[in-house]
């Protein structure tokens, strides 16, 4: 670790960092938070020594702001996924990025299967029901069931493997699409997210963001899903084409979502407002105590072996 009068010039890119984080970083390095945002002028002065960026999952570091910083060695990525960096950019001058991968499975794979519950059994609705007295008048419509239907998994990577492993304990029968087979794994795979819609109940999205998904899920995909199937999305807002879903949840072409992530967040279409056949969260999956902290610790800790002279932690694979 550089001696204290020599931290790490370290510019945080969005204001989505937990403040025991922010803290951390700003004990052990010289943190510039949002600089270039708050002061331009201040930031094209500082900009030729900072030497690393902190950044969250949903930020934004493209390529114009990475060439302001000529000295510019890391970007570390506080959440699993790292769209929003220019990878290209940062291979091409060798810059290391990191992200926390893993410590996020169980608290994403949990919040699938709650909106997976909440949608089909009306959970949000049954809660408003009692509230607003009208349980004396008449028992709620009857729901739908989830143990025993059939899973449809678009990606099914770490977290993906999470939450179907949570399907197995509701007897669900799993299938899924992902751009190439599992080798060793036993679910049968379709080779587009239609065919997978087309035969599974429950479609859940947990696919990595970026332009290769850009939505992947589409009207044909949801047309596929039918008015009896449910849309789940924790993947990124960009996977789902949002006007699409939002017109057959209008139509009840499908039977209903539920939907943690968007495309422009934190604006939400507000069409979805009017609907009781869709469930909304506020890109909660991973936010609990306990996992922010441990994406707080493996996020300092990258950027802490980093500038130590050892390997990073968990650089994205495409630094590895």
């Amino acid at each position: 670790m550089d001696k204290p009068e020599q931290k790490p010039e370290v510019l945080a890119v969005t204001n989505k960092l937990p403040p025991a984080y922010l803290q951390t970083l700003s004990e052990n390095f010289s943190l510039l938070d949002r600089l270039h945002e708050q002061d331009p002028t201040a930031f094209a002065l500082a900009a030729p020594r900072i030497r690393a960026i902190a950044a969250s999952g949903e930020a934004k570091v493209p390529r114009a702001l990475m060439e302001q910083m000529p000295a510019l060695q890391i970007i570390s990525v506080f959440g699993v996924g790292y769209d929003g960096v220019d990878m290209a950019a940062a291979k091409e001058r060798g810059i290391m990025v990191t992200h926390t991968p893993d410590v996020l499975n169980d608290d994403v794979a949990d919040l699938a299967i709650a909106l997976m519950l909440s949608i089909a059994r009306r959970i949000p609705q049954a809660d408003q029901y009692v509230r607003a007295g009208k349980w004396p008048s008449g028992p709620m419509p009857l729901a739908s069931k989830m143990s025993g239907a059939r899973l449809g998994i678009v990606g099914l990577g770490r977290i993906g493997g999470a939450i179907a492993k949570r399907a197995e304990a509701f007897g669900m029968r799993i299938a899924y699409h992902a751009r190439t087979p599992k080798a060793d794994c036993a679910y049968p795979y379709f080779a587009s997210a239609a065919a997978l819609a087309a035969e599974v109940d429950y479609l859940v999205a947990i696919t990595p963001g970026g332009a290769a998904t850009k939505g992947l899920v589409n009207a044909e995909v949801l047309n596929a899903l039918g008015p009896k199937g449910y849309l789940i999305n924790v993947a990124r807002g960009s996977v789902v084409d949002e006007v699409a879903l939002l017109l057959a949840l209008q139509e009840k072409r499908i039977a209903g979502a539920g939907l943690d992530v968007y495309e422009n967040e934190p604006n939400v279409p507000s069409g979805f407002y009017a609907l009781d056949n869709v469930v909304l969260t506020p890109h909660m999956a991973s936010a609990t105590v306990q996992t922010r902290a441990a994406m707080g610790a493996l996020a300092f800790g990258n950027l802490q072996a980093y500038f130590a002279g050892q390997s990073a932690l968990s650089p994205v694979p495409e630094c590895s």
